[in-house]
C-alpha cells in the first residue's frame, strides 16, 4: 500500500496547492479573467451585429459564448472542484459523472435565465442589482452547500476508516492443498475466511439523490457572463439570441468540468486497482474519500471565505 498512498498524498498536496489562493489556479485565473474581458467585448460586438441582422453573426455569437464559458471554467470556480472531488471520493462511471457535470452547467444557465427574466419583468431590477444578488446571495449559498458536501465526503471516509473490517491474509498458509491463486472469491471455499473485499463491494451504490444534490450545488450560482448577455439582449429585443448564447456558454463550461471529472475517475480507479484483491483495499478507499472531501473543503471553503 505504501506506493499508492504516496501517490495519493502527492496528488492531494499538488491539487491543494493548486486550489489555494495565490497557487496555480489563482495565477491561471488572472490570465483567464483577461480573456473573459476580451470575450465580453467581442460578445457585445456580435450582439449588435446580430440585432442588425448581419449574416452569420448569430453563429459567431454562439462560438464566442462557448469560448467564454470554457475560459471561465478554467479559472477559479466551484463546479469543477465539486465534480472532481466527487469523482475521486465516490465510485461513479465516467458517463454518469459527465452527465452530472453537463446538467450542472446547464442548470447554471437556467438559473441565470430565471433570475434575469424574473428580475426584469417582476421586480424591475437593474443589471447591477441582479449581479449583486448572484454574487452576494446565490454564490455564498452555493459555496456553503458545496462545503457541506465536502464535509459529508470527509465524514464518510472517516467513518469507514474507523469501522473498516479486519481482513485476514492467508497467503502462505496451507489450505489443504488448495492453491490461493486458484480462487479470487471473497470467501475461500476451503478455509471459510474472507481474503479481501472487492472494490465494487467496498465502494457501495450511488443514489439519484446524490446526483441531484451535486447538480443543485453548482446550478444555484449563475455565471455573471450569462447575466451580462441576457440583460443586453433583453434591452436589444433579441432575448432568444441571448438565451441561446447562455446555453452555448454552459456547454463550454461543461467541457472543462467533464474533463476534470474524467481525470478524477481515472485517478481513483488507478489507486484502487493498485490495491485490489489485497488486504489494504478496505483501508485505501476511506483514505481516498477523506482526501476528496478535504479537496472540496479547500476549494469551496476558500471561495466561501472570499465571498463573505
Amino acid at each position: 500500500m505504501r506506493a499508492p498512498l504516496i501517490v495519493l498524498l502527492a496528488v492531494l498536496a499538488a491539487v491543494g496547492w493548486w486550489l489555494w489562493p495565490g497557487g496555480g489556479l489563482g495565477q491561471i485565473g488572472q490570465v483567464a479573467a483577461g480573456y473573459q474581458r476580451s470575450f465580453q467585448n467581442e460578445m457585445a460586438l456580435t450582439l449588435r451585429a446580430t440585432r442588425a441582422g448581419n449574416p452569420g453573426a448569430f453563429w459567431t455569437l454562439l462560438g464566442v459564448c462557448f469560448a467564454y464559458g470554457f475560459v471561465h471554467a478554467v479559472g477559479p470556480g466551484h463546479g469543477k472542484v465539486l465534480i472532481g472531488g466527487y469523482g475521486l471520493g465516490r465510485r461513479v462511471t465516467v458517463l454518469r459523472l459527465g452527465v452530472i457535470a453537463l446538467l450542472s452547467s446547464l442548470g447554471q444557465a437556467v438559473t441565470a435565465i430565471v433570475l434575469v427574466q424574473g428580475g426584469l419583468w417582476l421586480f424591475a431590477l437593474t443589471r447591477d442589482q441582479m449581479v449583486g444578488a448572484a454574487e452576494d446571495v446565490m454564490a455564498p449559498a452555493s459555496y456553503g452547500a458545496i462545503v457541506l458536501i465536502g464535509l459529508w465526503l470527509l465524514g464518510r471516509g472517516l467513518r469507514r476508516l474507523l469501522r473498516r473490517p479486519v481482513v485476514q491474509d492467508h497467503r502462505g498458509q496451507d489450505h489443504g492443498g488448495h492453491d490461493h491463486d486458484d480462487h479470487s472469491h471473497d470467501t475461500c471455499a476451503h478455509c471459510g475466511h474472507r481474503h479481501a473485499p472487492s472494490v465494487e463491494e467496498v465502494a457501495g451504490l450511488r443514489s439519484l439523490r446524490e446526483a441531484l444534490v451535486l447538480i443543485a450545488g453548482v446550478a444555484i450560482r449563475p455565471c455573471t457572463g450569462a447575466l451580462f448577455v441576457l440583460v443586453i439582449t433583453h434591452g436589444m429585443g433579441i432575448i432568444g439570441a441571448g438565451i441561446a448564447g447562455v446555453f452555448a456558454m454552459a456547454i463550454g463550461t461543461a467541457v472543462v468540468t467533464v474533463a476534470v471529472g474524467t481525470g478524477s475517475v481515472g485517478l481513483r480507479s488507478g489507486l484502487l486497482a493498485s490495491v485490489a484483491g489485497g488486504r489494504w483495499a478496505v483501508g485505501m478507499l476511506p483514505l481516498v474519500e477523506i482526501g476528496a472531501g478535504a479537496l472540496v473543503l479547500t476549494g469551496a471553503g476558500g471561495l466561501l471565505f472570499r465571498a463573505l
